[in-house]
């Protein structure tokens, strides 16, 4: 089949990579792709994220097979339209998507299914938001209502920090429109994890769990950020863990779509936070994780494509899913300044030192200008790597890191640690 991946960042270079490795897979194009992109598939002009557009290049290469990488065309109704007009696309329907679209959408849903979340409520002006805060006392969790590119949520630790996070998120300071409403969370304690899940609606290939590191510095600190980095073993959670989450928040969750009318098809991300109460679920995504995936299919040993594509059918029969042992890190390499504003056109070197046996690099936002690669993106390369242990992995991705240059580059030092210093799976 040819296939065509829809995006140009991180996650669609690994989406990409892995889907050229299939025997079933003649030929990958991705739109509009990046400078590292180019190197593994055949790039196309997408000079707006349209219908028309989209359906333009299908026919014009022949496509069998549509992967759609990032949430706002699948939250508009991408899949929908090309559906509509028979192509076979692996994703949600926009209905579906809404779970990524309105956090409110989502904290409702869940409220209405007994899938176990932190306590909300809705605001849409600081006073009645700031009095909710008061009566929990302690942290409190902003969240914009809609798609803020990872950028929408602040954790104030305070009563000052929940004040000046509401204050900058209603104004539309933060994150513009997206911002007109917010949902108001108590904080929850634990631990995050990342999980996601392969689904036809019905039937469900859960993958290995993740954890990604959000904030911009090490010791998870600073800003939020799009995603500095993630690993992927199989001691993050225990498998008891695991068939809890499946038994109390994946299969209620796509019961609940199917009763409201809106199965979903594609990639469901659950961001967990495991409570002392048990897992919580913090958001839903849905499609893949950046830079979850960079990990995620770093380790995978299934056919990619062929997953998709029953997906896309709405027959998913593949049994499970395999994985090669030991682990995986991506270690996110930033431009200066990120994740406020930075400077691009940064010239890269380094990465074919870099790139030795056991580590890629995938490209989330650069460019090829007269022959040379440059910045393009805050997010610049997912610096991936794989080992027998975490540790090795984390040495690897590190050391291919330190190889590779440009003017202002910044990464975290410390993906990885919590699950170097865990003992036991989190359970």
């Amino acid at each position: 089949m040819r296939a065509l991946v829809i995006g140009g960042g991180g996650r669609e270079h690994a989406l990409v990579w892995k889907l050229a490795q299939s025997s079933l897979v003649e030929r990958v194009f991705c739109a509009p792709g990046n400078g590292g992109i180019s190197r593994d598939a055949v790039c196309l002009p997408l000079r707006e994220m349209s219908t028309t557009s989209v359906l333009q290049l299908v026919r014009e290469n022949q496509i069998d097979l549509v992967v759609v990488g990032p949430e706002a065309p699948l939250v508009a109704g991408l899949v929908d339209d090309l559906q509509s007009q028979g192509v076979l696309v692996a994703g949600p329907a926009k209905a579906a998507a809404q779970l990524e679209g309105s956090k409110i959408h989502a904290k409702q849903f869940m409220q209405r299914h007994g899938i176990p979340t932190a306590e909300f409520v809705v605001c849409s002006d600081p006073h009645t938001a700031q009095q909710y805060a008061n009566r929990w006392g302690g942290p409190a969790v902003v969240k914009a209502d809609g798609l803020a590119a990872g950028k929408g949520v602040v954790v104030a630790s305070n009563r000052a920090e929940t004040e000046a996070a509401l204050n900058s998120v209603l104004s539309g300071e933060l994150v513009g429109a997206a911002g007109m409403q917010v949902v108001l969370e108590q904080c929850l304690i634990g631990e995050e994890v990342s999980f996601l899940v392969l689904t036809d609606g019905d039937s469900v290939l859960p993958m290995a769990p993740t954890q990604d590191h959000k904030r911009v510095g090490d010791g998870d600190t600073g800003s939020n950020t799009g995603g500095m980095g993630a690993y992927c073993n199989d001691s993050i959670i225990s498998g008891t863990l695991t068939q809890r989450v499946m038994k109390q928040i994946v299969h209620p969750t796509l019961a609940g779509l199917r009763a409201e009318g809106t199965p979903f098809r594609g990639v469901l991300y659950c961001g967990l936070m495991i409570t002392a109460e048990g897992p919580k679920v913090l958001e839903y995504n849905v499609r893949f994780g950046d830079p979850e995936t960079q990990a995620l299919l770093y380790r995978l040993d299934t056919d990619l494509a062929q997953v998709l594509h029953e997906i896309a059918l709405g027959k998913l029969i593949t049994p499970s899913l395999s994985w090669k042992p030991g682990a995986s890190v991506c270690v996110v390499a930033c431009a200066g300044g990120y994740p406020g504003s930075y400077a691009t056109g940064k010239l890269i070197t380094g990465l074919d030192a870099a790139e030795t046996a056991g580590v890629k690099v995938f490209h989330s936002g650069t460019a090829m200008d007269k022959g040379r690669l440059v910045t393009t993106g805050g997010r610049v390369l997912g610096i991936t790597a794989s080992g027998a242990d975490l540790a090795t992995a984390a040495r690897a991705a590190y050391s291919a890191a330190e190889k590779i240059q440009f003017d202002g580059m910044h990464y975290r030092t410390d993906i990885g640690k919590k699950g170097l210093e865990r003992r036991r799976p989190l359970d």
